[in-house]
């Protein structure tokens, strides 16, 4: 696994980034400054004392405190409502079968390695075998997830020889990365074949029987993409913008249509994933955006799935906040597209090389 690479100044404020969102820190010391002043006085030097007790500190300790307050009981209010107000957990390991498209290679595979080791019955989707084998509690078998016949021809023996899926992981994705004159039809139809009309598809064929228990999880890999369009990924783009409204219409007929609470949706936006694809791009001095391991993204899935709750998961958690980039004024989002058309440059230039 390839170092992620942190500047200097981060690694430095990280430690007091981090207490003044902590609770845990900010609220004990603001108790200390308010009524202990003087015990603190014998303790610290003069000038941190009277820097730390000054009315400007005290209020910065104070908003950042009241910030974290309405930022957890946010947290909680919305998991609450994504999980129709119940806190239930409904996933029981020996009880539940996970399938995987997409999971003989890259974090699909990660993901079925890591339920399987933790006990869970993993059957995996895809066109080939992984290239090492799977352990004992996977299960492979072939199928492209953009046809129908073929989903269902595997569907029927899965279900013979090892029962209905309990969550479906739709991870199966492609992305090709061209511009859109420049990338032929036949791609572009692919591309939006497998990252999207695959999930109907794959949900047409499982999900009924998981509304007859009133129990699965249907969990969908979208992408920061969903918010913001790169340059030269329009296609990949669209895709993943369309998982994110299936993801929530799908969520909303489990609840008004089908009335089954219990069957849980899990969408998942992953930034940049160091993988070789894009290993130039990720290495190269002048990138600076964020990049995830693999890892990173099949353990926020896996331990979702272990909870039995529906969420929105945003990798990594700090760029949660272009989720509401659609709000801002044109010009702030005009900003965030060119730099994601700078990367995208980037990329050309590297490939082109």
């Amino acid at each position: 696994m390839a170092p992620r690479r942190v500047s200097p100044l981060a690694a430095l404020t990280a430690p007091i980034r981090l207490a003044l969102f902590d609770p845990r820190v900010t609220g004990p010391l603001l108790v200390a400054l308010l009524y202990y002043p003087d015990k603190l006085r014998s303790i610290l030097p003069v000038q941190l004392h009277q820097y730390v007790t000054s009315s400007t500190f005290i209020r910065t300790l104070k908003a950042c405190l009241a910030l974290k307050a309405v930022r957890s009981v946010s947290s909680k209010v919305s998991d609450m409502a994504l999980n129709n107000w119940t806190s239930k957990s409904t996933f029981v390991k020996s009880q539940e079968i996970v399938l995987i498209t997409g999971g003989s290679s890259g974090i699909g595979e990660l993901m079925a390695r890591e339920f399987a080791a933790k006990g869970v019955k993993v059957v995996v989707l895809d066109l080939r075998p992984p290239k090492e084998p799977f352990p004992a509690g996977i299960h492979f078998y072939e199928a492209d997830v953009t046809s129908s016949v073929q989903i269902a021809n595997a569907a029927a023996e899965i279900r013979k020889v090892h029962g209905s899926p309990t969550v479906l992981i739709n991870n199966a994705g492609i992305g090709v990365g061209r511009t859109i004159l420049s990338e032929p039809e036949q791609a572009i139809r692919k591309t939006f074949e497998v990252n999207i009309l695959a999930h109907f598809l794959t949900v047409k064929e499982f999900l009924p029987e998981m509304i007859e228990r009133n129990h699965g999880h249907v969990v969908t890999i979208a992408s920061m993409s969903s918010f913001v369009v790169p340059a030269q990924m329009v296609d990949y783009a669209c895709t993943k913008a369309a998982a994110m409204a299936f993801n929530e219409g799908l969520a909303s007929e489990l609840r008004s249509r089908y009335k089954a609470p219990n069957v849980k949706t899990t969408i998942v936006h992953p930034s940049w994933i160091r993988t070789p694809l894009i290993e130039p791009l990720t290495s190269h001095p002048d990138f600076k955006d964020p990049v995830l391991e693999p890892e990173e993204v099949s353990g926020a899935v896996v331990k979702q799935v272990l909870l039995g709750k529906s969420a929105q998961i945003i990798l990594p958690g700090r760029l949660a906040r272009l989720r509401g980039i659609r709000g801002l004024p044109t010009w702030l989002q005009a900003i965030v597209w060119k730099s994601q058309g700078s990367t995208l440059d980037l990329f050309e230039e590297l490939r082109s090389v």
